[in-house]
């Protein structure tokens, strides 16, 4: 309806317009091929109707000279395309020309997404890349996906042109950077439009995509080794992602896994970019800079790994680690900081860096000079969207839990936790969270109630299940959707812990509920990543047992596969009886 309105609209304003415009005008400066258009009303148009009888690559020339020239197509000129639709057939999908062209539109720095739109409007792009037509008005029927497949590509393009342009240079200097020092643009333009491109074909549409690639890559003018990059962004376009949003960051292993799959720097570059412009396509509320902040690191890591930054020995690096906070450190005595160090295990060192280290110090001071039972700090990044809430109190099994179910009940959406136990016993948990709409938790009330909350959760006066769980006021949109449950046990992603990922539908309590079960089952939460998409949540635990191993046995981990599952399938399951406190607070 838009795409027949805009025409009709076009239309009717050029018939106003008729009485009081020129004669058509012909191009100026036009080369051969070219002189079949002219410029009428400010519009491109043709100088006769059999144009594109005469040579259907003309079908392709005009939107190439429109925007060119950086104009509008007359409503005549898309007519006449329409109409002319059964011209672009095998022998024009194969003709040189016609191929050039398209590849000029699509990698040109004048607006390649208006042109690709048109195009799309016009029923050119769908024909002359089958394969795109496919995905034309195809809808993704999930609350995350604001876009239809063909939509979501053209605004992933347009992303890929702002951020070359300098749209993007205040907000996104990095990729700014990144994106003028690449080798091959047409590489990265033509791996962002074929990335979704099998999507709705009933398999992995990231293995399919890449099959289509390299079917399309030479008939487009790509030789062999630009065909083979382009193939392997559509196939690990999704990679960089779920890295970043569901592994540790700090885990050495992490980074040596991402860097055997990506190889090369040149790689590393093209991926961050595809995927900060899938991101940002997805809707207009889905990209933030947190994400943003996890993309960087993880592309930074994988950077020194792969340019040799890594050196020394772990004894080595614990004691620059160690010397770097204790330079920060200026206010601690020698002593002070000796009884510091002697409470962080060297896992605490290879996890965090100098400069939280020394926030970290400080509050567990304070918190021995005032004897406090609960000690809450809070920093906002409203630059990365992101708030940290360090929480310092004695460690029991449960507690993860239950400061997660007060952080829900603040209204805080937690998207990573570290969680750390200290030699004296007591427990150095960090959150990362946002506020509902995805920006830095900061308001000053409710961070003010962040401890009094903490408090009353830990003493057992408020139960977060039976406040989350409350029969909301409105109906959640969420409910339609069905989410298949999964859980996913992974033994090989760190070297130290056992990681579950649990996929299914969003609801009040889920992580409450999650966290509540693997302390059940006797597991430590080292640390947790949080991820929602739309009705669809992802949640992945770094777990170990109650003796700091990994969790290997089959049997155990299909007690704890149910459990989960049971946990996901039962969002109505009644409140545990009893809620005893777990702190001296009350």
């Amino acid at each position: 309806v838009g795409d027949l309105t805009r025409i009709f609209i076009a239309a009717l304003e050029a018939e106003q317009k008729t009485k009081f415009l020129k004669v058509p005008k012909p191009l100026p400066g036009a080369s051969p091929a070219e002189q079949v258009f002219v410029i009428d009303g400010e519009r491109l148009s043709v100088v006769r109707e059999t144009v594109f009888h005469e040579d259907p690559v003309n079908l392709l020339r005009l939107f190439h000279v429109a925007q060119k020239r950086g104009l509008d197509v007359h409503p005549r000129a898309m007519r006449l395309v329409t109409q002319s639709l059964r011209l672009i057939d095998q022998d024009l999908r194969a003709d040189p020309t016609a191929n050039r062209l398209f590849m000029e539109m699509l990698t040109s720095r004048k607006d390649p997404e208006t042109t690709l739109r048109r195009l799309n409007e016009a029923d050119v792009f769908g024909r002359f890349l089958p394969d795109f037509g496919r995905v034309v008005a195809q809808m993704q029927y999930d609350m995350y996906h604001v876009y239809t497949v063909d939509e979501h590509t053209i605004f992933a393009i347009g992303m890929l042109q702002r951020l070359e342009d300098g749209t993007f240079k205040k907000e996104l200097p990095f990729e700014c950077c990144i994106m003028d020092s690449i080798a091959s643009r047409r590489v990265l333009y033509l791996a962002v439009l074929f990335h979704d491109i099998a999507k709705g074909r009933g398999g992995d549409h990231s293995e399919l995509g890449a099959r289509v690639a390299l079917k399309m890559g030479p008939r487009l003018g790509l030789d062999i080794a630009e065909t083979e990059t382009v193939s392997w962004l559509v196939a690990k376009h999704l990679v960089m992602s779920r890295i970043a949003f569901k592994r540790d960051l700090d885990d050495p292993k992490t980074i040596q896994d991402f860097v055997s799959i990506v190889q090369s720097p040149e790689r590393l570059k093209l991926l961050l970019l595809l995927t900060v412009a899938d991101i940002r396509a997805v809707g207009p509320t889905v990209w933030n800079g947190w994400k943003g902040e996890l993309l960087r690191r993880l592309y930074n890591g994988a950077l020194e790994l792969m340019s040799g930054g890594v050196t020394g020995g772990a004894e080595a690096d614990l004691k620059r680690r160690r010397d770097a906070a204790r330079a920060l450190l200026d206010d601690f005595s020698e002593q002070d900081f000796e009884e510091f160090n002697a409470l962080a295990y060297p896992h605490y060192w290879r996890l965090v860096d100098p400069q939280t280290v020394a926030r970290h110090a400080r509050l567990m001071r304070e918190a021995a000079l005032t004897e406090a039972p609960l000690s809450v700090s809070t920093r906002v990044d409203a630059g990365h969207a992101i708030t940290e809430v360090v929480v310092y109190t004695a460690d029991h099994a449960g507690l993860f839990s239950r400061l997660a179910g007060a952080l829900a009940l603040a209204g805080a959406v937690i998207v990573d936790a570290r969680i750390a136990t200290m030699a004296n016993g007591m427990a150095l948990d960090t959150f990362w969270v946002q506020d509902l709409d995805g920006g830095a938790f900061e308001r000053p009330d409710k961070l003010a109630k962040l401890s009094v909350l903490f408090e009353n959760v830990l003493a057992g006066r408020i139960n977060p299940y039976l406040e989350l769980t409350r029969k909301p006021a409105f109906p959640n949109r969420a409910q339609v959707f069905t989410v298949p449950p999964r859980v996913l046990i992974d033994n090989k992603a760190s070297t130290s812990h056992t990681l579950i990922e649990v996929n299914g539908r969003d609801r009040p309590a889920l992580l409450y509920d999650l966290t509540r079960e693997l302390t059940r089952l006797g597991l430590q939460i080292s640390g947790a990543k949080i991820a929602t998409y739309g009705e669809k949540v992802v949640d992945v635990f770094y777990v170990k047992d109650l003796f700091g191993m990994k969790i290997d046995e089959e049997p155990r981990l299909k007690t704890i596969r149910k459990a989960l599952i049971e946990a996901l399938n039962q969002p109505q399951a009644e409140a545990a009886k009893g809620f005893p406190a777990l702190t001296a607070a009350s």
